[in-house]
């Protein structure tokens, strides 16, 4: 590895040097320690249990701990320290339940000094007394802690926190007789060595397993701790209660937690997943770290500082079978990296803008305060090293406001409280939506329900005003999908038939050139009389059209004439007009015309422009509708534009009112996102039964059950004090009921008041009527009661 920097620390007689460096270990390390020189390290895992010289430019191994054929389960290690009094006492937590102490002073090649055997589970934690020589803790997953006396073969104290799993012991630095352990459910206890059988104090540090703490070297009364939810906890343990003083939070499970030497504000941290690399934070500035080590390639599993008096050179092992020295220097510092510019809107349109003061500041030649920019806590400036404080990041606010009419959100609110979003069929909810849009003066919401309507709607419920209008200009002419073809043929008399086959046929049909077929200009066939039989109809090579009649008239015919069939059965048609003119020579009186009488001619003359559609009455050739899936790629399209321009409210909306018509093709968590901003946006404007109503019409899962897991209620009797069951009114340990009251003294199942200086109340009612004609408490207790 290429040489980075060099530094040399004093500490009394003798001098520490060294670089940034690694070595490859032969298997995974959980844990590791340094000698109290800081010339050795020893690195414990369950496959690995080394010593290694720390020599000015690499690790040197020095001795393999794990010897013999068949090591026993005593050398895999969770956990491992090194006595800071006797340089040849070492201590590990085995896997298996032993606690194993090494003296490296032996002559023999098993350095295993004792054994101890007491715990059931593995052991997650040893510690050494700072100044005792034979004094051991040790911190099980059984739930015990217990102290061993070197000098004796088994444990002088066994201390029971009552939980099944103890994560960390630590012996306090500056009182002898302390010790502080983490338990997995959240506590921190703190324990006299001298009083087993209870702990002197405990509190709740974190809302998950407690997984590490660590005594400041300094500070008497600062324990840090680490947990599962994410963050370190710096807590004042000198006063009665244990109170919190700092909180930084990081991005992953806090596995170690060590404070840096000879720096009261600097504390060193890892992750037990997700997270690789070493944080050091400034507790004064938690969301940032002070400085980063990124080396290691998997989850690191110990660090320690590598002398206690400094803080230059850091030790780490990982999971990735690496063992790390780091030294200060070479660590990334993310501050160096922070943006100092920021953009962000309000909820009413305002825009917040930050950015260098160099960039935006009109006073140019401001001089700064002496001795720093007083902004700034004055504890930046106090050290001339710049390498141990933060950079000075700092950024000019200015806050652009909108107009005060342009900004109003009336609008919001009166759409989320008029829209209708269920109860009514789809087809009037639209409708309604797009009313109440247009009156808030909202066009493109407006035309966008009206859209909807009629893409989705049903094509048989909707109207049709051009078809109304051509069925009140039929007169008496009866409609087509009211009777069959068959009546329609006795109704208009006999028709000729043609077979569409080679036969020929007698027909009693006379067919002239002016009216015996469809002519070039879309003129109407006149009807002819025949002989009785079934109707059927004739189309040319011309497609049909809606706005077209095609009938046949018939003639009584006395004589059977011979029919020639022609050479063409029906001429061309031209080209198809919307609105086509009647011809001149039907302008005439339709009755003049010798093969129509004039009762015919009232009911069967129609000009082409008011003539029934028999194809779009009877039985359509094809649905003049699109499917509603063919518009859902664009009502997509249209959600997540509304959506894009911070308009949820309309994305929402449109997504209950359409319900499973769109809801398939758009993804859950697109839906979850829509609705959970459309629900913060309600609640800010407290406009609870919207909210409310939007929860319960949602089909997302996750916001289906905020209405189920939102509100708790606690019933505590009022006698005894203590939580009541849900089962009745009457408390199950002093069997009195829970709220009689004080006037009526009956027991109160609904809404109850009672005075905040005697507790006594009752029914609403009945205690208000009592305060008109009374100023004293109806129980008799004398107290004067106020109700507001």
């Amino acid at each position: 590895m290429e040489k980075m920097s060099r530094v040399t620390t004093a500490l009394s007689s003798s001098a520490i040097t060294g670089r940034t460096m690694f070595c490859h270990l032969d298997a995974p390390a959980n844990a590791i320690s340094v000698c109290r020189d800081a010339t050795q390290v020893v690195v414990a895992g369950r496959n690995i249990f080394k010593i290694y010289a720390l020599e000015e430019e690499q690790f040197v191994e020095k001795l393999n701990l794990r010897v013999g054929r068949k090591p026993s389960l005593n050398f895999s290690c969770a956990d491992v320290m090194w006595h800071q009094m006797e340089e040849n006492l070492l201590a590990t937590a085995a896997t298996n339940g032993a606690v194993v102490t090494w003296n490296l002073g032996k002559p023999s090649r098993n350095k295993q000094d004792q054994l101890f055997t007491e715990h059931k589970r593995t052991v997650n934690k040893v510690c050494f007394h700072p100044t005792e020589a034979h004094m051991l803790l040790s911190g099980s997953q059984d739930g015990f802690m217990k102290c061993f006396d070197l000098r004796k073969k088994e444990s002088v104290s066994t201390f029971s926190g009552q939980s099944e799993s103890v994560r960390d012991v630590q012996f306090s630095m500056k009182d002898y007789f302390t010790f502080a352990a983490s338990f997995e459910n959240g506590n921190v206890q703190l324990w006299d060595i001298r009083r087993p059988d209870r702990y002197e104090r405990m509190f709740t540090a974190h809302t998950g397993p407690v997984f590490c703490c660590d005594w400041h070297p300094d500070d008497r009364g600062w324990l840090a701790t680490g947990g599962r939810d994410k963050m370190v906890k710096v807590w004042d343990m000198t006063t009665n209660r244990a109170k919190e003083i700092f909180c930084v939070q990081t991005i992953a499970s806090v596995a170690r937690v060590k404070w840096r030497p000879e720096r009261k504000f600097h504390l060193a941290t890892c992750s037990m997943m997700v997270d690789h690399n070493i944080y050091v934070w400034d507790i004064r500035r938690p969301f940032i770290p002070f400085a980063t080590f990124e080396e290691h390639k998997d989850v690191t599993t110990g660090i320690v500082w590598r002398h206690q008096h400094d803080p230059h050179f850091l030790l780490s092992g990982s999971k990735d079978s690496t063992l790390y020295q780091h030294m200060f220097k070479d660590a990334t510092r993310p501050v160096d990296k922070a943006n100092p510019e920021g953009l962000c809107f309000g909820l009413f349109g305002d825009l917040a803008f930050a950015a260098k003061e160099s960039l935006i500041s009109s006073d140019v030649n401001r001089k700064p305060y002496p001795g720093g920019d007083r902004r700034y806590p004055i504890f930046f400036f106090k050290k001339p090293d710049l390498t141990e404080q933060f950079a000075h990041v700092s950024s000019a606010l200015s806050v652009f406001e909108t107009d005060l009419d342009s900004n109003r959100m009336d609008w919001f609110v009166k759409t989320a409280q008029l829209y209708l979003l269920s109860g009514k069929p789809f087809g009037e909810l639209c409708d309604h939506n797009a009313k109440v849009a247009q009156d808030l003066k909202r066009p493109q919401v407006s035309t966008t329900w009206t859209m909807l309507r009629i893409m989705f709607s049903d094509p048989a419920n909707q109207a049709t005003p051009a078809a109304n209008h051509n069925h009140g200009k039929l007169g008496g002419l009866p409609l087509m999908n009211s009777f069959t073809i068959k009546e329609i043929g006795s109704v208009m008399g006999t028709e000729s038939r043609l077979e569409r086959k080679g036969e020929s046929r007698q027909d009693n049909v006379h067919l002239e050139a002016g009216n015996s077929h469809i002519s070039n200009n879309n003129e109407e066939n006149e009807e002819t009389e025949g002989s009785e039989g079934q109707a059927e109809y004739m189309f040319g090579d011309a497609e049909l059209d809606d706005d077209d009649l095609y009938s046949m008239e018939h003639d009584n015919q006395t004589e059977e004439q011979e029919y020639t069939l022609p050479r063409e059965a029906f001429q061309l048609r031209h080209e198809i007009m919307d609105n086509p003119s009647a011809p001149e020579h039907l302008q005439q009186d339709k009755s003049d015309s010798p093969h129509v009488s004039g009762n015919e001619a009232e009911v069967t003359c129609l000009t082409p422009i008011e003539s029934f559609s028999l194809i779009s009455i009877s039985q359509p050739l094809f649905s003049p509708h699109l499917a509603a899936s063919f518009f859902c790629p664009i009502v997509r399209e249209m959600l997540s534009y509304y959506a894009e321009q911070g308009d949820v409210q309309m994305a929402v909306s449109v997504l209950i009112v359409l319900g499973d018509r769109i809801r398939k093709e758009i993804d859950e968590l697109t839906q979850e996102h829509w609705y959970t901003s459309y629900i913060d946006l309600l609640q800010r404007f407290e406009l609870w039964n919207v909210s409310n109503e939007v929860i319960k019409l949602s089909t997302c899962s996750a916001i289906t059950c905020l209405n189920q897991t939102s509100t708790t209620l606690h019933i505590n009797c009022s006698n005894c004090k203590r939580p009541m069951s849900n089962k009745g009114w009457i408390c199950d340990r002093c069997h009195q009921c829970a709220s009689i009251c004080a006037v009526c003294h009956h027991v109160v199942k609904g809404m109850f008041v009672w005075c905040q200086g005697c507790s006594h109340g009752g029914h609403l009612e009945h205690i208000m009527n009592w305060l008109k004609s009374n100023a004293h408490c109806p129980a008799g207790c004398g107290h004067l009661c106020e109700y507001t």
